[in-house]
């Protein structure tokens, strides 16, 4: 017997064997990797048709290309006869280690999604939310920039904002300013109201329509109060609330309407 020849059928069948395993591979390498793009190129063109948020499609379109190419490592592998069981049951172990130790950042991730899908807010928006108000700055994977009334930069977890109460002062495009003003049990209430409306009707960024409104609010101990009502455009709220609460007072002044205060009555000691 010629174990020359053996050795070399030998050889030839191993390389005829892994050599038609691993031209598979290749194949199903390029093939995967063709469908792995069309996919990523249709996913893409159909969040974009949806408007989906530009850093949500970056990281979602990163996130599914990851487990594509996964995937198909896993297929290629098997093809050449690696043993793929382990291998998934190491990676799910893996994923399931990294997801208990992320928890809170998946569920910030799990809330970015839900705000960028939904979009209770956008940017430039005026939001009160998590004990905070401010202009929305900027919306990411994980948290949400806000602008402060003092310029603070307030940062809040989207986990937490997406799970909590919402407030968009900016969605409706106007918003109505709530003031009030005490007046003295002496002043003449049709003649305050008049004053009071003067004002609000007289100001540049106050609307028309709604209209303003000066109501009797209550009776308080030292003071009737009256609530003042008026409307603006959202962008214009703080000039409109400080503006008319400064005219007011000085309207209130010169119409001999008093605004009644603590008074501290100083006793002189009789000598």
């Amino acid at each position: 017997m010629d174990l020359e020849n053996v050795d070399t059928e030998k050889w030839i069948d191993l390389i005829v064997e892994y050599g038609l395993k691993v031209l598979g591979a290749i194949v199903i390498w390029i093939v995967g990797a063709w469908v792995i793009k069309k996919i990523l190129k249709a996913t893409k063109s159909i969040m974009s048709k949806q408007n989906y948020d530009e850093s949500l499609q970056k990281f979602l379109m990163n996130l599914l290309g990851w487990i594509l190419k996964i995937i198909l490592i896993i297929v290629v592998l098997g093809t050449v006869g690696v043993e793929t069981t382990s291998f998934a049951a190491i990676l799910a172990a893996a994923g399931l280690a990294i997801g208990m130790a992320l928890q809170g950042s998946l569920g910030n991730f799990a809330g970015g999604v839900l705000i960028m899908i939904f979009k209770p807010f956008k940017i430039g928006d005026l939001i009160e939310a998590q004990g905070e108000i401010g202009v929305v700055k900027e919306i990411e994977i994980f948290t949400t920039k806000l602008t402060g009334l003092s310029n603070r930069e307030i940062i809040i977890p989207n986990g937490s904002l997406s799970n909590g109460n919402i407030i968009n002062y900016t969605t409706e495009g106007t918003r109505r300013v709530d003031l009030v003003f005490g007046v003295s049990y002496d002043a003449d209430i049709k003649k305050t109201k008049e004053v009071i409306m003067n004002v609000l009707t007289s100001h540049p960024k106050v609307l028309k329509d709604p209209a303003p409104a000066v109501t009797v609010l209550e009776l308080a101990d030292s003071s009737v109060n009256f609530a003042t009502r008026p409307w603006c455009k959202s962008e214009d709220y703080w000039d409109v609330y400080f503006d008319v609460t400064e005219n007011v007072k000085e309207a209130l002044d010169a119409a001999g309407i008093e605004i009644p205060y603590p008074h501290q009555v100083e006793i002189q000691k009789q000598g």
